[in-house]
């Protein structure tokens, strides 16, 4: 019990929390569009492998190694080239093995669970604006000089997590709702491919201009 906030600041970060899990970044565009192509199951083991990563990120905040890669030029240097052409990549799979061609080809999707975990791991755990986020966010919530800082931190961590999974899974389940209508609509699905492969793009450019400070 003593790494749980206070009530005021458990209000705050729960808040906070809520605004964040709900913003669009290039995770949630991975869970949309990987339940519009493969089904909610696929979606539900992107948003497992994107939380993995998050659980990820708190540790190394908590231990103190991200500020370690964010002080590095080259090293931050290098998480943006790598996360970069991980988007990318996601977009070139978008129009290669898009939604219509899942549709019209469902057996030779290739896309196993183990699969989508790694790309929604990879997704944030190769993304350097969440180390810059959870190493500017989470700190608020705590007191510097606290001899439970590490512990403190890992436990808001985990909140986020537990925050985040109900919000992705509505988003998911959204998804999966509509993929039937689109199913029927080869135009609007191949749209659909276009417009998660040029989002995917934007945010592998965005990345590339993140700066350490």
């Amino acid at each position: 019990m003593e790494y749980l906030p206070d009530l005021s600041t458990f209000l705050a970060f729960s808040a906070a929390s809520l605004v964040l899990a709900i913003t669009p970044g290039p995770d949630m565009t991975l869970f949309i569009s990987r339940s519009l192509s493969d089904g909610r199951i696929a979606g539900f083991a992107c948003v497992l492998g994107a939380m993995t990563g998050i659980a990820i990120h708190t540790l190394l905040v908590a231990l103190g190694l991200s500020a370690l890669v964010v002080a590095s030029p080259m090293g931050f240097f290098a998480l943006k080239v790598a996360g970069a052409a991980y988007l990318l990549w996601l977009a070139v799979q978008a129009l290669r093995k898009g939604s219509s061609l899942t549709v019209a080809h469902a057996a030779a999707s290739g896309r196993s669970l183990g699969s989508n975990w790694a790309q929604g791991l990879g997704v944030n755990l190769l993304n350097p604006k969440i180390i810059l986020f959870f190493m500017t966010f989470l700190p608020q919530f705590v007191a510097a000089g606290d001899p439970l800082i590490a512990g403190k931190l890992i436990t808001l961590g985990l909140l986020f997590v537990l925050e985040s999974v109900p919000v992705v899974i509505v988003i998911v389940l959204g998804a999966h709702g509509i993929s039937s209508w689109l199913k029927r609509q080869p135009k609007a699905m191949r749209v659909v491919d276009c417009v998660f492969a040029a989002v995917f793009s934007l945010f592998a450019v965005r990345i590339l201009f993140a700066h350490a400070r």
